[in-house]
């Protein structure tokens, strides 16, 4: 796991450690020195903990005009013992929403596996982004399934034409309008 790197080529358009509104703002990177494990494996320092102990996150982007952020993750999403879900909510989008965010992007291709429980932080992110919406990209079909088993369908848009293949050729905003426009086509 440890050349797993986030999506960097982004970082010229924002850096969360150097944004004052980050939750990840100051933070200084040891790119050489590998501290941070799930489940033993170390993984790439580029990683930000969030909280919890099998689930890291890269904020890889956030436009605070356009009122979005684009958030990839690494590791297992546990919300039945680990409650992940409410780590993310409070530690990460909760801040996010307060400074106007209210549409997420969340990229899992490095989620290796989902452990379900309610979808009570679900609803209640649904809820806080009333004008908004959030949209999962990339994640194993696997995840989507549990999801759907736990009902997360209700409130996340995930599959279907929302997989943009090649979303690391795009631009921050336009990857941003080319998921916002199937996001919008959904809900209306």
């Amino acid at each position: 796991m440890h050349t797993i790197t986030p999506y960097h080529r982004w970082l010229q358009y924002y850096d969360p450690a150097t944004d004052d509104d980050s939750p990840f703002f100051g933070k200084e990177y040891n790119y050489d020195l590998y501290s941070e494990t799930i489940y033993g494996y170390y993984i790439d320092p580029a990683w930000d903990y969030m909280g919890s102990e099998t689930l890291y996150i890269k904020v890889l982007f956030v436009d605070y005009d356009e009122n979005f952020a684009i958030i990839e993750f690494i590791g297992e999403w546990n919300d039945a013992i680990e409650n992940d879900i409410m780590t993310l909510k409070n530690n990460i989008i909760n801040p996010m929403i307060d400074l106007g965010i209210n549409q997420f992007i969340l990229l899992g291709e490095n989620v290796f596996n989902f452990h379900g429980s309610d979808d009570c932080y679900y609803e209640e992110w649904f809820e806080d982004v009333e004008e908004g919406w959030v949209a999962a990209l990339q994640f194993r079909d696997f995840v989507y399934t549990e999801w759907q088993k736990y009902g997360i369908d209700m409130y996340v848009n995930f599959g279907g034409n929302l997989e943009i293949e090649g979303w690391r050729t795009l631009l921050p905003h336009q990857f941003y309008e080319q998921v916002k426009k199937i996001v919008q086509y959904r809900l209306n």
